[in-house]
């Protein structure tokens, strides 16, 4: 399967995301390229070789909840630079060109 711009503008418009000509681009030279290389994945003979479930045997260990005491919604908010009501209020940080 190779994709086309029509194809690379479609999954940006579904992932609400907006690019201008040269990173679409270059998008879907980058696209193309992973596509071909699980084509040749998908030519691999796997007859024969066992699954691969996890990469290692580790096992992750986790620890107790522990129930502590907490503060409440109004202390929290008591020392916040900016608060509305429930809410802490943060600057803007992505800005849309």
């Amino acid at each position: 399967m190779k994709m086309d711009l029509n194809l690379v503008e479609k999954l940006a418009h579904l992932s609400r995301l907006s690019f201008n000509d040269e990173e679409k681009k270059k998008l879907l030279i980058d696209m193309n390229k992973i596509l071909d290389f699980v084509d040749k994945l998908n030519e691999m003979d796997t007859e024969g070789v066992e699954e691969l479930l996890y990469i290692n045997d580790d096992v992750n260990v986790l620890r107790e909840d522990i129930v502590a005491l907490t503060i409440s919604k109004k202390e929290a908010l008591k020392n916040a630079a900016l608060s509305d009501s429930d809410f802490f209020k943060v600057s803007k940080v992505i800005d849309k060109k």
